[in-house]
C-alpha cells in the first residue's frame, strides 16, 4: 500500500467528521455515558479525533514540532460476543529547525493501524473489564525522510481497562518490528509503546486524564516518556456531539535531540 492510497482515506475521514448527525432521541446515551465511552480506547462507538500537539527542544538547534494526528476509531460487530475495533493514527507534521540546516518540513509521517479483537465486557469485583488484542501495522506513508522512518512494520497490540463509577483505568501497548525498509538510510525499526491511563468522568461530562505515551527504541536503547495531563468536556455544537480536550505534557525522558521540557495539546473528537 502506497501513499496515494491513503490520501482518499484521509479525505473521507475528514468529510465524515464534519457531516451533521441527527439530534439525540430520548433513548440516546447521556453526555456522561458518552464521555465514559470515549475514555475507553476500544468502545463500540465511532469517533474521529483530531489531536494537535506542540513540542519544543528538538534537534541540535532546539527546533519546534507541530503534529495533527487524525485518529479514527471504527468498531465492527462480528457476533453477539465479539467485535473488531480498528484504530488508525495518521500524523500530519510540521517541524522547523529540527534537522539542522535542512530548515522546515511539512507532510505526512508514518501511519499506525491497530486491529483489536474485543470480547464482550465482563463484570468483575473491580468493575467492568474490557480488553482486546490483535495485530498492528505501521504503513510507510511519510512524505519526507525527516518526518518518518519510511519503514513497513508489523507487530502485536493489546489493551485492557476497568471502568467503575466515574473511573476508567488501564493500559494500551504495542510492539512494532520493521519488516521492510523503503529507504536505505532508515535504521532498524524495533519499538515498544506503552500508554497507561487514568480517567475520572463527572456527571456533567467533564473528564480529567492522567496518562503517559511511553516508548522504548530497542535499536538505539532510548526512552521517550511524556507525562500528560488533560481536561476534556463533552458538548454539542450544531447538533454534533464533540469532545474538546486541552492539556500539557512534560518530557521526563526523551532521546538525544528529542523533545524537552513542556509541550501542549489540543484535541477535538467527533462522535457518531
Amino acid at each position: 500500500m502506497n501513499q496515494s492510497t491513503f490520501i482518499p482515506i484521509i479525505t473521507g475521514l475528514a468529510l465524515i467528521a464534519v457531516a451533521p448527525v441527527q439530534a439525540q432521541d430520548s433513548g440516546a446515551p447521556s453526555d456522561e455515558e458518552l464521555a465514559k465511552k470515549l475514555a475507553n480506547p476500544i468502545s463500540s462507538m465511532i469517533s474521529v479525533p483530531f489531536d494537535f500537539g506542540f513540542n519544543t527542544g528538538l534537534g541540535p538547534d532546539d527546533g519546534d514540532n507541530i503534529t495533527l494526528a487524525i485518529q479514527p476509531v471504527i468498531p465492527f460487530s462480528l457476533s453477539d460476543d465479539f467485535s473488531l475495533v480498528v484504530r488508525t493514527i495518521v500524523p500530519v507534521v510540521w517541524q522547523n529547525d529540527v534537522a539542522g540546516p535542512s530548515g522546515s518540513q511539512f507532510g505526512l509521517s508514518d501511519t499506525l493501524q491497530s486491529f483489536f479483537l474485543v470480547p464482550e465486557s465482563d463484570e468483575t469485583a473491580l468493575g467492568t473489564l474490557t480488553y482486546g488484542v490483535g495485530p498492528a501495522v505501521l504503513w510507510p506513508t511519510s512524505t519526507d525522510s525527516l518526518l518518518g522512518a519510511g519503514t513497513l512494520g508489523a507487530g502485536l497490540t493489546a489493551v485492557a481497562l476497568i471502568q467503575k463509577g466515574g473511573w476508567t483505568y488501564g493500559a494500551l501497548t504495542n510492539h512494532i518490528t520493521g519488516i521492510h525498509d523503503t529507504r536505505s538510510s532508515a535504521g532498524d525499526l524495533d519499538s515498544t509503546f506503552l500508554q497507561p491511563f487514568l480517567v475520572y468522568t463527572t456527571a456533567n461530562a467533564w473528564s480529567y486524564v492522567l496518562q503517559s505515551e511511553t516508548s522504548y527504541d530497542w535499536d538505539s536503547n532510548e526512552w521517550s516518556v511524556p507525562i500528560n495531563v488533560f481536561v476534556n468536556k463533552l458538548t454539542t455544537f450544531g447538533g454534533q456531539k464533540i469532545q474538546l480536550q486541552a492539556g500539557i505534557r512534560y518530557w521526563s525522558e526523551s532521546p538525544e535531540n528529542g523533545p524537552e521540557d513542556f509541550g501542549t495539546s489540543f484535541k477535538i473528537t467527533f462522535l457518531f
